[in-house]
């Protein structure tokens, strides 16, 4: 059986889970506490970073956008992999990823979170023109880059929600509200206990 090892608030994990259960293909789900990391996810990825996945064949991989594409590339019933921009994805990776720890985070960064709260703004107020023309990233559908990213975005809006509601990205707010408030996004978003060696697996879409 196909192993991910998850830990629930990660947006890197979350994008990972979302792809997983919608490509349908089946896999036991182990929720793990940062602080304490099971001994078998280290074996399978000495890093120490969810999301994890582990296949039958022994093969590891550890990087969520990999995993995305892993399991789309078996199966893509929503076609995500035709709204893949993967330029527009890197930049939300790595510049506006970058941002969000410094805003959230400034202490740990020693940052400027008010500098990094506008700079990270500026790339939302791009993404806010990209959607202007389309419900999603890459077309009317939900796609890989909308999944890929609205999970940091979220991230971002909770720091300060009231400030975030405020802000003239109404096409950025709706889209994001539209996919937390998804079926998909609960489903993924399901609390599990802290997996533990001998407990009875978990295997989501299992009937598929």
């Amino acid at each position: 059986m196909t192993l991910l090892y998850s830990f629930r608030r990660c947006p890197y994990a979350m994008r990972a889970r979302l792809a997983l259960l919608a490509s349908g293909a089946p896999f036991e789900l182990r929720e793990i506490v940062l602080r304490d990391k099971p001994a078998a996810m280290l074996a399978a990825s000495p890093k120490g970073t969810v999301p994890v996945l582990q296949l039958d064949d022994g093969r590891v991989i550890d990087e969520s956008l990999d995993i995305m594409l892993w399991a789309l590339g078996r199966n893509d019933p929503e076609r995500w992999l035709a709204g893949y921009d993967a330029a527009l994805v890197e930049t939300f990776d790595t510049r506006f990823k970058h941002h969000l720890d410094r805003y959230k985070y400034a202490e740990r960064y020693a940052a400027d979170p008010i500098a990094h709260r506008d700079a990270g703004l500026a790339l939302l107020v791009q993404l806010d023109a990209r959607l202007s023309d389309n419900a999603h990233l890459c077309g009317a559908q939900r796609g890989l880059s909308d999944i890929a990213i609205f999970p940091f975005v979220r991230q971002f809006a909770a720091v300060d929600p009231g400030w975030f509601a405020a802000l003239p990205i109404v096409r950025v707010q709706h889209w994001l509200a539209r996919h937390v408030a998804s079926p998909l996004f609960e489903q993924a978003m399901l609390r599990l206990p802290p997996w533990a060696p001998g407990d009875p697996p978990f295997v989501v879409n299992a009937n598929t």
